[in-house]
């Protein structure tokens, strides 16, 4: 597992507290090689940190979009390169 890898944060607006989101991200996850999280937010947005290969991110980013767009009705994505800071992929509360 390469220590410097592609990272994605994406903050997703909607309707997506409540309704199986973060347990959906957790098992589209397992079908990448990425690691990181997703958080429920105070403010009703969910938070994702991923991080891998660049084209397991964007894939994996893009499948979260495809999968649940019927949840989500405005993104913030961020995407940098940096040290690996998760080793697996988790439900953060």
């Amino acid at each position: 597992m390469s220590t410097h890898v592609s990272h994605r944060d994406v903050w997703y607006a909607g309707h997506v507290q409540g309704v199986g989101f973060r347990a959906q991200v957790l098992n589209l996850a397992r079908g990448y090689d990425v690691t990181g999280y997703v958080q429920n937010l105070s403010d009703g947005r969910v938070y994702l940190h991923a991080e891998g290969a660049e084209d397991e991110v964007e894939a994996f980013a893009e499948q979260v979009l495809k999968s649940l767009d019927g949840h989500i009705r405005g993104t913030e994505v961020k995407a940098f390169a940096g040290l690996r800071t998760c080793r697996d992929f988790s439900i953060r509360r």
